[in-house]
């Protein structure tokens, strides 16, 4: 099969309408379901990179049953799929089209700018239930990063992605090695870095703490954008405290991002349970005055100021 196109429909159903996002792994389409005539967002694997690979036949055999997995998920914070298939050599996912802005571009948008501790509370807590989620399924994101994350303008968080880089990296490792942009490094467990066998939810739960230092510092625990350098961090150094950005944040709460921040997948917190409790206590209290108010730009904090309350247009 060629490479994908603006106007290809996917499997006779799913037209893609325009590129949202291209990385080494493939690309991610704005498209429409031209059965039930609704958006959808496709994600397309670059044709031919699984030609290579050892075991071909088993990869696309777990591709199938990560994507039902994946399809399963029933919460919130993670995002819909909604159908999966393999034409040729390329994968793709139809997955729920996402209204919002990523966290990437919150930070792209004021660089160096950090949020507050209840914001940034209030985005990880809702990552976290939304992992929490996908990890009792049985599954691993492995890569968890900014442009992963998307904010509604309701607040509510939703966590993209699932599916493809596990399987693909499964059905040959080389491809965790070659096709890593620095933006993946920036947020990857050691394990994930060292091809380690047996990777499990702690590993999302590093990328995690990465998220939760870059949110309250201003910038991610080890912001080198060299990728050799990136890996040496992420293997041997300790992160520096937030405080060493200038910004003073609770003891325990430092105490969290040590924890998540461990080289050592044992020294991690157990489970993302385990991280929303800990992020309770700085969770804002509701404010269901809110609801009289129009809704205001993307914020993380909403859901939890105002619990299922109305949302005016």
């Amino acid at each position: 099969m060629n490479e994908s196109a603006v106007g290809d429909e996917m499997g006779g159903r799913y037209q893609l309408l325009r590129r949202l996002g291209e990385g080494m792994m493939g690309c991610v389409w704005e498209g429409r379901d031209l059965h039930l005539e609704r958006p959808v967002a496709v994600k397309t694997v670059a044709a031919g990179l699984l030609a290579g690979a050892e075991g071909r036949s088993r990869a696309l055999a777990r591709f199938h049953r990560e994507a039902k997995a994946a399809a399963r998920l029933d919460h919130p914070n993670v995002t819909t799929v909604y159908d999966a298939d393999v034409i040729g050599d390329t994968c793709w996912l139809v997955m729920q089209l996402v209204d919002g802005t990523t966290l990437e571009y919150l930070f792209d948008a004021q660089p160096g700018e950090r949020f507050d501790v209840a914001t940034a509370a209030c985005l990880a807590a809702q990552l976290c239930a939304g992992l929490s989620a996908v990890h009792q399924a049985g599954l691993v994101h492995r890569d968890l990063k900014p442009e992963n994350v998307m904010v509604r303008q309701d607040g509510l968080v939703k966590v993209l992605d699932f599916g493809l880089v596990k399987v693909l990296s499964e059905a040959d490792p080389a491809l965790t090695r070659t096709g890593e942009s620095v933006g993946n490094l920036v947020y990857a467990s050691p394990e994930l870095l060292t091809g380690a066998d047996g990777l499990d939810s702690r590993s999302d739960l590093y990328a995690l703490g990465c998220l939760l230092h870059h949110m309250l510092a201003g910038t991610p625990p080890f912001p080198a954008r060299q990728p050799a350098l990136l890996v040496s961090c992420h293997l041997d150094q300790s992160p520096p405290p937030v405080a060493d950005s200038g910004v003073d944040i609770p003891e325990p709460l430092q105490g969290l991002l040590s924890a998540l921040l461990a080289k050592s997948p044992l020294a991690r917190p157990s489970s993302c349970a385990e991280v929303y409790a800990a992020l309770v206590p700085y969770l804002p209290a509701p404010d269901y005055a809110l609801a009289l108010r129009p809704a205001l730009p993307e914020d993380p904090r909403r859901p939890f100021l105002l619990p299922q309350g109305p949302r005016l247009v």
